[in-house]
């Protein structure tokens, strides 16, 4: 009769290891942005909103349930760890990243938009709108933007 095969120990530390990290809180990056697999859908943003860290997960919330009030069927992925949303067939209008003290949010062609969002970029198109703590941001303007930004193409990502 054969012996039964025992994994080895370093078999059994690997699988206990990768359990671990997948039942683990996702790992916060630079600047306390969230280490989210890609991903496409709302799954994905779900995940990225929950794991933003304090005072961030309810502006990534208040962000999403506007962007989802203000553009029907709107598409949604994580990439780069950061929420995109689009327009099916016209790419992505809108990013968010967790910075250590804010929240920025990129239009992709803000520059388009009337008024320019406040926040400058190195890209020509792309301007921000960045939320710290305590900002009570203008969300009539916010809802005005998406809408805007939701009937311009879109930046391929």
């Amino acid at each position: 009769m054969m012996a039964k095969k025992t994994p080895d120990k370093s078999t059994k530390v690997a699988k206990t290891a990768a359990s671990r990290r997948a039942d683990a809180e996702p790992r916060l990056l630079a600047g306390g942005n969230p280490r989210i697999a890609k991903g496409y859908g709302e799954a994905s943003v779900e995940a990225y909103i929950a794991a933003m860290p304090g005072w961030k997960r309810e502006v990534g919330r208040r962000l999403d349930a506007l962007i989802v009030a203000a553009v029907p069927g709107v598409r949604k992925a994580v990439k780069w760890n950061s929420p995109l949303y689009g327009i099916e067939g016209r790419d992505w209008f809108l990013g968010i990243h967790c910075f250590t003290n804010y929240v920025k949010v990129a239009f992709f062609r803000g520059a388009s938009l009337r008024p320019v969002p406040p926040g400058e970029s190195k890209s020509k198109d792309t301007r921000y709108l960045d939320i710290r703590e305590h900002d009570q941001f203008d969300e009539a303007q916010f809802v005005a933007w998406v809408k805007q930004a939701s009937q311009l193409p879109g930046q391929r990502m």
